[in-house]
């Protein structure tokens, strides 16, 4: 499955573990983050989640090869099965982010608590590059936390979004050296973890309470978009172009 699940003083932290493929992510490795974060929020023993990459990178994004072989069809598919359950989860959610952090490497950013990002990652949204639209309600989340005009560079344009930009907008709570990435997410989530779990939940539920209807209608009008035009001649020929390169 390529997804390494550690849980230890109420803190469940989940590690994309294909270092050798920048930690591309595979169907299956959707379905075992789904079920991980429900295995997580059925626990009263875990207080938070901390999503990591092994290696040099938190993501590549999907894995090419595998996303053509079982593209996502609707909101029961994989993908979009973790995208909602991310959004939805109730308990604190930290993510600890170095090098690549391509497509839902960026989005699953905007639905975490905390972030820390090193100071050299590269946060990219190449979805109009591979003749697609965005995902995850980033087309809602993004305008509302960079400003309509700097997400349209990210999204329509495919500029990075550095990550100086990340913090000054609010999507990260710190930009570090690489080596202090993890360490500081440990720190928070060992924080969190500490805290009493009840208005822990709550806090958070009130913190999310004036969004969650709209994020889940816009990552359900998303997927659908991003399902057709999956089938349209630029995104096969923009895969074909991408495969061709390995």
């Amino acid at each position: 499955m390529s997804i390494a699940i550690d849980t230890a003083d109420g803190v469940t932290t989940l590690t994309l573990d294909r270092p050798e493929k920048r930690n591309a992510i595979t169907t299956a490795m959707y379905t075992a983050l789904a079920d991980a974060l429900d295995a997580a929020d059925a626990d009263d023993a875990v207080r938070v989640v901390v999503i990591r990459g092994a290696g040099a990178s938190f993501t590549a994004g999907n894995d090419l090869a595998d996303f053509l072989t079982d593209p996502p069809t609707g909101m029961d598919s994989p993908v979009m099965r973790f995208l909602t359950t991310l959004a939805a989860f109730p308990k604190p959610l930290v993510a600890a982010v170095r090098g690549a952090a391509v497509g839902v490497g960026t989005t699953m950013l905007l639905h975490c608590d905390l972030v820390y990002l090193a100071d050299d990652v590269r946060l990219l949204l190449p979805f109009v590059d591979l003749g697609l639209v965005p995902e995850a309600a980033s087309s809602l989340l993004l305008p509302q936390q960079l400003g309509y005009h700097a997400a349209a560079a990210a999204l329509l344009l495919g500029e990075p979004i550095s990550p100086a930009a990340a913090l000054a907008a609010g999507l990260a709570n710190g930009v570090l050296p690489a080596d202090r990435v993890e360490p500081a997410a440990r720190d928070a989530a060992a924080r969190l973890a500490a805290k009493p779990p009840a208005a822990l939940l709550e806090s958070k539920r009130l913190l999310k309470s004036g969004t969650g209807d709209a994020v889940r209608t816009r990552i359900a009008e998303e997927a659908d978009v991003f399902a057709r035009m999956l089938h349209e001649p630029a995104a096969r020929a923009a895969f074909a172009a991408f495969l061709g390169r390995g």
